[in-house]
């Protein structure tokens, strides 16, 4: 085999990987599946499609090796085949926020309001969690925080967060996560929590950024 047939292939192979990220789905999947492993009626309803389209998705991801799977029952369930796959999500995230301005815009203005962020740094916030000077407030679904969590953080999944209020201190600084930049409960969470008189901002960190930026968490499993 000559030099440019072998440099055809290798980069043929690295492609592949190109290939099955470049459906909107199969990104929102990645970052559902960084939260934990999920059946795939689950992972249908987090990306509000059928069964049948998320089958297809799922299947082209483990094509390239991204996704594993195993049968529960009925239905497959599928994990990310590495934690290096939730720090590829990580990096392609962050190279598009970084160079798309329509991105950027669709986060200050929809996603991540400025006036509603914490102001402090992952350390910062590491700390005063710790000290039990803040609360950190975890509202994604109550198996993803099983799966993995920041530390100090406290589960209340957003759906639930309303009729449990009287739990919270108002006297504690709340800072809430969901599943990264793009996840909007913290979002959703933040507005309720500051209507009803809560001192509370969000953090963009999901638990694949903060594991990118070399910070520890809690419960997260061998994968």
């Amino acid at each position: 085999m000559n030099k440019r047939k072998i440099k055809d292939l290798l980069y043929e192979q690295v492609a592949r990987v190109g290939k099955a990220l470049s459906s909107p789905k199969r990104l929102e999947l990645l970052e559902v599946l960084v939260q934990g492993e999920k059946r795939v009626d689950a992972l249908a309803r987090e990306v509000d499609i059928d069964i049948k389209l998320a089958s297809s998705h799922l299947r082209v991801l483990k094509e390239a090796r991204l996704v594993s799977s195993r049968r529960e029952g009925r239905f497959v369930a599928y994990r990310l085949s590495g934690d290096d796959i939730g720090k590829l999500w990580v990096t392609l995230h962050t190279v598009a926020g970084e160079h798309l301005l329509e991105l950027r815009t669709v986060l200050e203005k929809f996603v991540a309001a400025p006036e509603s962020l914490t102001p402090e740094t992952r350390l910062g916030l590491l700390d005063k969690a710790k000290q039990g000077e803040i609360l950190v407030l975890d509202v994604r679904p109550a198996a993803e925080y099983r799966a993995g969590h920041l530390p100090y953080a406290r589960s209340i999944p957003v759906q639930e967060l309303e009729h449990r209020l009287a739990e919270l201190s108002r006297d504690r600084e709340i800072v809430a996560y969901c599943r990264g930049p793009f996840c909007l409960f913290a979002t959703e969470a933040v507005a309720l929590l500051r209507k009803k008189g809560f001192n509370a901002s969000k953090l963009t960190d999901g638990i694949a950024e903060w594991a990118e930026a070399g910070l520890p968490l809690a419960n997260k499993p061998d994968t």
